[in-house]
């Protein structure tokens, strides 16, 4: 029999557009003998549309982006156990959360899957939300011990009542360059480089746009480095990869518009660095408790310091993203990649089975 799997992507957040991709990629790449594919699409106002089953591979994500209109509607979030749970929805086997950023990766919808019983691929509740809080999750790397660059951050209501106070506190602790960062927010949206007063005025406006609270980071000159983990209780590290950007740094223009940047697979790093990033990256996907995958990210200085910049509890995952990439290149291709995610989805909620709940 094949396995009844559900895709959730779109999302409310402004990562909306990255999780379209995914999920297209993703069904490109799923064995229709294997899987039942059931599509439901979360607009971004929340509102979770269902499509029909999937029976071919997309080809446009517009494809995917369903009508309210002849489609059966679940709007509000509290209801969404219905299009995942009822008896004419299949009693899906498996949930993909296809989502990236905030009301997706964030541990929002893993807490209801949790509540539905349901197996689903990727991190559990607290791995997502720590992972996406950039300031909790930095706060439980400095508790492990992992090398990290300086960093402060703010919320918006501190801010504005001392601007002048915040700007002095990153001038004072941090200095320039220095990066200003949405703290929950990924894909590179709301993020700038500072060289000056002027630009970190204006980046902190830019940043609050998109959370409420901020993080700012100490600018280094490094090498970018990323390795991809899979696993549960015991995780195998991809090789490592670089991100070489042609200009100016790895922002969301070029990661998803100009295609200005070079991806170098494996990265030419010593044995050593590469052991050195693989401990690291273990280290780090232990100290969150995740599961099913991460990329961690990582600087390698001029100096020889290797430090963790963060890890993604859900990297971007069309076939020409990093993570599919550094797995590529380790022997598992891009359908493997997704199989053996669902696999390991299935044996953490096989696992959860045997928890008692009576005393």
């Amino acid at each position: 029999m094949k396995i009844k799997l559900c895709l959730l992507y779109g999302g409310k957040s402004a990562e909306h557009e990255v999780s379209l991709q995914t999920a297209k990629a993703v069904t490109q790449a799923l064995n229709t003998e294997k899987f039942a594919i059931f599509p439901i699409y979360i607009t971004k106002e929340g509102k979770w549309i269902k499509g029909k089953e999937l029976i071919e591979s997309i080809k446009d994500v517009k494809e995917l982006t369903f009508k309210e209109d002849g489609e059966e509607i679940v709007p509000h979030a509290l209801n969404a156990s219905l299009a995942l749970n009822e008896e004419k929805s299949s009693n899906y086997d498996v949930i993909f959360p296809l989502l990236h950023g905030p009301n997706g990766e964030d541990g929002t919808v893993q807490g209801m899957l949790e509540l539905l019983n349901i197996p689903y691929v990727g991190n559990g509740v607290l791995s997502s939300s720590a992972a996406m809080d950039k300031v909790i999750m930095k706060n439980l790397f400095a508790q492990e011990g992992l090398d990290q660059v300086k960093y402060t951050w703010f919320i918006r209501s501190t801010w504005e009542a001392a601007p002048e106070r915040a700007y002095e506190k990153v001038e004072s602790e941090l200095g320039y360059p220095c990066f200003v960062k949405p703290a929950n927010l990924g894909s590179s949206v709301g993020i700038s480089k500072c060289d000056n007063r002027a630009d970190l005025e204006n980046a902190f406006s830019e940043a609050f746009k998109y959370d409420r609270k901020i993080i700012i980071e100490e600018g280094v000159t490094a090498r970018e480095i990323e390795v991809g983990v899979l696993g549960n209780d015991y995780p195998e590290c991809s090789v490592a990869g670089e991100i070489v950007p042609k200009k100016g740094f790895y922002d969301y223009q070029s990661k998803y518009v100009d295609g200005n940047t070079e991806l170098v697979i494996p990265a030419d790093i010593s044995a050593e660095e590469y052991t050195e990033l693989r401990s690291m990256a273990v280290r780090a996907f232990r100290s969150l408790d995740c599961s099913g995958l991460v990329r961690a990210d990582f600087f390698i200085t001029n100096d020889g310091r290797t430090i963790i910049n963060e890890v993604n509890t859900m990297p971007g995952f069309t076939p020409f993203s990093m993570f599919p990439l550094v797995w590529k290149h380790t022997g598992v291709d891009y359908p493997e990649l997704i199989e053996r995610m669902i696999h390991l989805a299935v044996e953490r909620h096989q696992e959860k089975q045997n928890i008692i709940h009576t005393f």
